[in-house]
């Protein structure tokens, strides 16, 4: 049984470890403190949602109905081109790390809605989270609940780590060349997601 969890934690570990709109946003409110609790609890039940989700069976209902796939792609490449714009132009406008860092620019209204937009707009969660994870797990006949218990485990404990253990790196990011440089790469990666999207199958 304990394999199985460890199964289930490891792919679910490796697929959101790779560098995201989502992972980008999560990291930088843990950076400026903002809303972080709220945030990580949103992305958290959020995969709760999805994983099981995907272990139920919901993944062969999403294969049945390709126009949502196809409308959630063009929708959060969309969003991306927006957020990644609004990130750039925050690398190229910031002069003061107290701006950089400070709680007032995002109510937790915008966080929390930026959040679900990040999460639910984002067709590969759907391949990957539910599709992936769904389809493995069923590999494992009654113990699909332990696989799917073991990937949120992984999904949990990384949005954690990296909403609060951000802040670590608070010293680094007392300058504002450190939050230029992090708008900088944020806003390339939500462009690059967002072309990747557009170009998509």
């Amino acid at each position: 049984m304990t394999t199985v969890f460890a199964a289930g934690f490891a792919l679910s570990f490796s697929l959101i470890l790779a560098i995201g709109a989502q992972n980008a946003f999560v990291l930088r409110q843990g950076l400026r403190r903002a809303h972080v609790g709220a945030v990580v609890t949103v992305c958290c039940l959020s995969e709760a949602v999805l994983i099981f989700g995907g272990v139920a069976g919901f993944g062969a209902v999403a294969a049945r109905a390709p126009w949502a796939i196809e409308a959630m792609r063009w929708g959060g490449a969309a969003f991306l081109v927006i957020y990644g714009a609004r990130s750039l132009r925050a690398a190229l406008t910031t002069t003061e790390a107290l701006e950089a860092g400070g709680l007032a620019e995002q109510s937790l209204r915008a966080a929390l809605v930026t959040t679900l937009l990040l999460t639910w707009a984002n067709p590969h969660v759907y391949l990957d989270t539910v599709g992936l994870i769904g389809a493995v797990a069923a590999t494992y006949g009654a113990g699909r609940w332990l696989f799917g218990a073991g990937a949120l485990t992984a999904s949990v404990l990384f949005f954690m780590l990296l909403g609060y253990g951000a802040r670590g790196l608070a010293p680094v990011f007392a300058r504002p060349k450190a939050w230029r440089v992090l708008d900088a790469v944020v806003g390339v990666t939500m462009l690059a997601l967002a072309v990747k999207l557009a170009l998509a199958a």
